[in-house]
């Protein structure tokens, strides 16, 4: 098999085998996702099987495989689950006209949304990681890029064509800073978010002053 047909084979591993389009498919998918997201809080990446998830979610198996061939089509399917609300109010923040009440913003929700499961979160994040190199990545995680990479092309002192490689340096830096915060702190304050907003100015300045 080469390279091209490895991945879509692995592709077709990781997504969902159907969508649900009646409420009751809508449920059930729902409680699935949600018993998942309870096995790995409690029992961590050791105790998470397709097994496990089912009994939590009080479905069968067989049920559990209707919708999902393997558990890692489960883990990309919570992960898009848990960034859908993140991703729409950070795009949202990101058309406002001020760019530094912008961005603030943005670092207060990526930890608000860090902290409100941290455990989840925590492994979330690590999954991600590891399923990065199979797929390229999660469409919620492709339209956060698009809107950071559009705000960031009308950022004064940068040059719009840096505009996408930036957004890609800003996720990962954001992302590793409130990954880290998640570990010690449970609620949002100032003396939290500022360091991190601090981080990401300092990072746009030099980028502007490199482009100067």
């Amino acid at each position: 098999m080469n390279n091209s047909q490895s991945k879509k084979a692995t592709a077709r591993r990781l997504a969902p085998r159907k969508t649900p389009s009646q409420p009751r498919s809508a449920h059930t998918v729902g409680t699935i996702l949600e018993g998942a997201a309870h096995i790995l809080e409690q029992h961590g990446l050791e105790g998470y099987t397709t097994n496990a998830i089912a009994a939590r979610a009080g479905v069968s198996i067989g049920s559990l495989y209707q919708y999902f061939p393997t558990k890692d089509a489960v883990t990309i399917a919570l992960i898009e689950r848990e960034s859908f609300e993140l991703v729409r109010e950070a795009s949202e923040a990101l058309q406002g006209p001020d760019h530094r009440r912008a961005l603030r913003d943005l670092v207060e929700l990526g930890i608000r949304y860090q902290l409100r499961r941290p455990q989840l979160a925590r492994l979330l994040d690590t999954e991600q990681g590891r399923l990065a190199s199979l797929m390229p990545g999660t469409a919620h995680a492709a339209a956060m890029h698009a809107a950071l990479a559009g705000f960031l092309a009308t950022y004064p002192g940068l040059d719009p064509a840096r505009a996408g490689r930036t957004a890609t340096d800003l996720m990962a830096l954001i992302s590793a800073l409130t990954d880290a915060a998640g570990r010690i702190e449970t609620v949002v304050s100032a003396a939290l978010a500022g360091p991190i907003e601090g981080a990401v100015l300092g990072y746009l300045s030099a980028l502007s002053g490199s482009a100067a």
